[in-house]
């Protein structure tokens, strides 16, 4: 059994705090039914608030957090996973805390799945996000969004605006204060009038670009509860976005294992060959 001990930050029920780290509905019901959650130093098998500055430990197997994620590719330097939706990339509550000596060098969003990088020593940590930076790293998304999205293969950009405080951001055609630019590569891989599947490269990579913008053009993510609407994610019946980074393109980044490889794994919801 692996043990974590956490100071909770924020008011929230254990189920929640604890589904946050990525363990299922099931898997928390099975903590708490054995007693594998102390709060302040005592087992709790109730569903109770969390508050902020309390201590909280809990116990689980690996498996409860193996499922959450799939490691593509391990050497001395770095780790390449599939992340799965529904876990944190990075911090306390992420992956990195998981991994052994796993350092995050960029991030998925929580309910977006697909291919990561994490490098093991702060020599290499630098390197891949200089490669990140300078445009050496390559990174290609697979989603399914609302209607019939037109364009075949098209660069769009615009511009977007950080509310950080409400963790949403906005999006404008033209430069606004305090505004990123933001760009993007789309090419439609399938199209109809009810849904079409898009492959996306990110040519810049700020928080939420691709549901937000995707949304602002008029084709909001299915499944994606922030940017989309309550009425489509219904109509799919889709609870969980349809956003993956399906495959990661290493140039020269000097680090051992990446050089001018590819990393790719397609999300189970997408039933055709790329």
């Amino acid at each position: 059994m692996n043990k974590k001990e956490i100071i909770v930050e924020k008011r929230k029920k254990i189920v929640n705090f604890l589904q946050d780290f990525g363990f299922s509905f099931v898997d928390v019901s099975k903590m708490l039914r054995n007693k594998d959650v102390k709060v302040n130093g005592k087992a709790t098998k109730e569903n109770v608030w969390l508050e902020e500055g309390d201590n909280i430990v809990f116990f689980y197997s690996d498996d409860m957090l193996d499922k959450k994620y799939e490691i593509l590719f391990e050497n001395k330097d770095v780790y390449v996973i599939y992340k799965n939706a529904g876990i944190e990339s990075e911090g306390d509550k992420g992956i990195e805390s998981v991994l052994k000596n796993a350092i995050a060098v960029h991030r998925l969003d929580r309910n977006t799945e697909g291919v990561m990088v994490y490098a093991k020593n702060q020599e290499n940590a630098k390197k891949i996000e200089s490669g990140f930076k300078n445009g050496n790293v390559h990174k290609f998304y697979l989603t399914e969004v609302v209607g019939e999205f037109i364009a075949k293969d098209k660069e769009f950009q615009a511009y977007l605006l950080k509310d950080a405080e409400n963790s949403y951001v906005k999006i404008f055609q033209n430069k606004v204060p305090n505004s990123v630019l933001i760009k993007m590569i789309v090419r439609t891989i399938k199209s109809g009038k009810e849904s079409s599947v898009l492959q996306i490269e990110l040519l810049t990579g700020k928080t939420h670009q691709i549901r937000a913008h995707l949304a602002y053009l008029g084709h909001p993510i299915i499944g994606d509860g922030k940017y989309g609407k309550n009425s489509d994610n219904k109509k799919f019946q889709e609870r969980k976005q349809k956003l993956a980074c399906f495959m990661m393109k290493f140039g020269k980044v000097d680090v051992d294992g990446l050089d001018g490889k590819t990393f790719k794994k397609l999300p189970k919801w997408a039933n055709f060959e790329r």
